[in-house]
């Protein structure tokens, strides 16, 4: 799933998240990742979007609705709740009876490693003709948390994962730290201009997307 959409702190606003999740589907994401401080089931019933079946010949450039004629599978959607979520179990459980993954509190994506990365030392993925060992690329993974917790930061710091995706802060902001990539999408709710985000893990892409305001 090279292609990821990432938003956080909605606070509530379903329109605003709307808005976000439209821009994020016309850029073609293959998941979804909202980062926390949802706020409500209205923001929740927004993340569950399906990408148009295109005509022959033509690229979708806006999300239809799930019960739409034609339309393809929806999007996976993974969650993490922030700590303006109070009621974490009620909103937990009707994520998941959307077919949306909660991985509160923390969540790990295994992605495939870089293509022309350097090989791991001592991991084997088979042997030549002359039987020695052939090395994979070092695998990566994409960590992400609400970020108002430091353990969850601080441990895939520790452990080098190509990506941390937090939000919290209603800052977007694009950082690295040793070998790994910090990325906060901004909010959509309490921020001078509302921001998602689309990362494309091929090839180390990031985007940030204007969201427009709404009452």
């Amino acid at each position: 799933m090279p292609r990821i959409g990432l938003l956080s702190d909605s606070h509530g606003r379903a329109v605003t998240t709307r808005l976000g999740v439209q821009a994020l589907l016309a850029t073609g994401i293959d998941l979804l990742i909202h980062l926390g401080d949802v706020g409500s089931v209205e923001v929740i019933d927004e993340l569950v979007v399906h990408q148009p079946t295109p005509a022959p010949g033509l690229t979708p450039v806006s999300p239809v609705s799930p019960s739409s004629s034609g339309s393809q599978d929806p999007i996976p959607v993974r969650l993490v709740f922030g700590n303006s979520d109070w009621d974490i179990g009620p909103l937990s459980k009707y994520a998941q009876c959307l077919g949306i993954q909660v991985n509160h509190p923390v969540g790990h994506i295994d992605l495939p490693p870089t293509p022309g990365a350097t090989p791991a030392p001592g991991i084997a993925s088979g042997t030549t003709h002359d039987a020695r060992p052939v090395t994979s690329p070092a695998p990566r993974q994409l960590v992400f948390c609400h970020g108002h917790q430091s353990q969850p930061m601080t441990r895939a710091l520790a452990q080098n994962a190509a990506y941390l995706c937090h939000g919290h802060t209603h800052q977007a902001s694009d950082t690295r730290s040793g070998s790994t990539r910090i990325i906060n999408p901004g909010a959509l709710c309490r921020a001078h201009q509302y921001t998602v985000a689309v990362l494309d893990t091929d090839n180390d892409q990031l985007t940030f997307l204007p969201v427009p305001a709404t009452a």
